[in-house]
Parts: structure tokens; C-alpha cells; sequence
């Protein structure tokens, strides 16, 4: 018995041993390549660039500068309209083809969402070359306009500006609002759904006091993911909004590629993170409130 007895602790050690390198291990790999580089960028954040030298002396005159300059804040806060009114877009539109994608019956339901979702898996940059080339112009628009004498020049209003720019985004993170909703609507009990009915309330009661309810949620998360998508973008800034679609990703960007300012653009990337971070935060909380009502 005894033989058995420390067979069997050896085995719990070895177990216990194996589970601690396990979480060590999971915990590590999000330390060192999230946690530490955010620290390292925090950090840098706060040092300076004097005549192309970067000078590692801690100071706070990367977000003054921010806040004092003359477009830096203006433009973080048009980024910031210009990324609700592409959440706003995309919870419009999404949610309508998600509720009907949930309303089909058995498996079509999920073959109609992998369709929808299949431009997730498309490279970035074509599908904003695919965009360009229906919006340019001489793009696919302009040319049926022109053909059925609807327009007698081409339109060059939905080209590089911030209506291109809100346009493209909306179009390609419009899945990514469509999934949490789906989801949400997927979860939603079909009993609830005909006791309502039963209960003498019509598909516009059912849904307002029903569906839309329970629905919040997802659609409350769809709509945060494409705002952090949104507002951190700026290829897509860069490829259709011209001279006039100037964004704070774009900003950033040019601190990192053209400006050499590290520090700056870590500071820049900082203010944006704390945003991103509000946001997701502001959303966990909202939809705690709501899933606890």
C-alpha cells in the first residue's frame, strides 16, 4: 500500500508540475508579446526627439504637444465621428441581415453566415482596390450613371474624402458587426418568441419587447468592434481619402514613416489605445447592466 501511496503522489506532483508550466506558459506569451511592448511604448511615450536624436529624459511634452497643437486634437475628434458614424452604418445595415440570416431554418442559416462572412478572409487591400474601382471616377458606378444619362460627368464626390473613407469602412467591417448580432439573435429562445405571439402580441410587439431586448447586447458589441477597427485604421484612409481624408491613423503613421518620431507617435498610439480601452471597458459594463436587468 505504501508503494502505492507514493506512486500515486509522484503522479499528483508530476500532474500539479505539469499544470503550473501550462499556466506559466500562458500567462508568458501575452507578458511578452502584448503586456511588455505597450509597456515599452508607454514608456517611450514620454521621451523626445531633439534634431533627429531621440533624448531618454521623461517629459510630457509629447501630449502637450497633442493637445495644444493645431490639428492633432480636431483630427482625433473627426476620427472619432467619422468611427461612430461607421458603427452607427454597419449596426444599421447588419443588423437587418442578421436577423434574417437567424430567422432561416436548420443548416441554411449557417451556410448563408459563412457567405457573409467569407470577405473576412479576402485580403484588406483588394477588397479597397474592389471599392476603388466601383467609386472611382471611372470607376463601375460612374459608368452606368453615365450610360443611362443619369449624370453627364462623373461624380467626384465619392472619391478621396471622409465620405469615401466612412463608405469603404463601413462596407468592410460590416461582418464584423453582423457576427455579434447573429450570435445574439441565435441564443434567443424560439419559446419566448412564440409565447409572445400566443400571448396575443404582433411581430412588431414581439420585437420591440422580445427580440430587440435580448439582442441589445450583441448588437451593443458589434457596434464596438468596428469603432476600435475603425478608429486604428489608416490604410484605408490613406487609399481613398485623399488630401481631405486625413485621419489620426494617418497621423500616427506618418510619425512612425515619414517623421521619425518615435516618441510622438508612441504618444499619439497611447491616447489612441486609452480610447480603444474606454471603449471595450465602457462596453463590458453596459452589457453586464443589461444582461443583470
Amino acid at each position: 500500500m505504501t508503494a502505492v501511496r507514493v506512486a500515486a503522489r509522484g503522479e499528483d506532483e508530476r500532474h500539479v508540475g505539469y499544470r503550473l508550466v501550462i499556466t506559466l506558459l500562458a500567462y508568458a506569451l501575452p507578458v511578452v508579446f502584448i503586456l511588455l511592448p505597450l509597456i515599452l511604448f508607454l514608456i517611450q511615450s514620454f521621451y523626445y526627439v531633439d534634431h533627429g536624436d531621440i533624448v531618454r529624459e521623461l517629459t510630457l511634452r509629447n501630449y502637450e504637444r497633442f493637445f495644444t497643437g493645431r490639428a492633432f486634437l480636431p483630427v482625433f475628434i473627426k476620427t472619432c465621428w467619422l468611427c461612430l458614424g461607421v458603427a452607427a452604418i454597419t449596426v444599421l445595415f447588419g443588423y437587418p441581415v442578421a436577423y434574417l440570416l437567424a430567422s432561416l431554418e436548420g443548416r441554411r442559416k449557417y451556410v448563408m453566415m459563412v457567405i457573409f462572412v467569407i470577405p473576412l478572409m479576402m485580403s484588406y487591400i483588394i477588397k479597397i482596390y474592389a471599392i476603388r474601382a466601383i467609386l472611382g471616377g471611372n470607376g463601375f458606378l460612374n459608368r452606368i450613371l453615365l450610360f443611362f444619362g443619369i449624370i453627364d460627368q462623373p461624380l467626384t464626390f465619392l472619391i478621396f474624402n471622409l465620405q469615401a473613407v466612412l463608405l469603404t469602412l463601413s462596407v468592410i467591417l460590416l461582418p464584423f458587426a453582423m457576427l455579434p448580432i447573429f450570435i445574439a439573435l441565435e441564443r434567443i429562445p424560439r419559446s419566448l418568441i412564440d409565447a409572445s405571439f400566443d400571448l396575443g402580441a404582433s411581430s412588431f410587439q414581439t420585437f420591440r419587447d422580445v427580440i430587440w431586448p435580448l439582442s441589445l447586447q450583441g448588437t451593443i458589441v458589434g457596434a464596438t468592434f468596428t469603432f476600435v477597427l475603425a478608429l486604428g485604421d489608416f490604410i484605408t484612409p490613406q487609399m481613398v481619402g485623399g488630401t481631405s481624408g486625413f485621419t489620426f491613423g494617418r497621423i500616427i503613421y506618418s510619425q512612425f514613416g515619414f517623421a521619425f518620431n518615435w516618441p510622438f507617435g508612441a504618444a499619439l498610439s497611447v491616447i489612441l489605445l486609452a480610447v480603444v480601452l474606454v471603449a471595450i471597458v465602457g462596453t463590458g459594463l453596459l452589457a453586464r447592466t443589461r444582461h443583470q436587468l
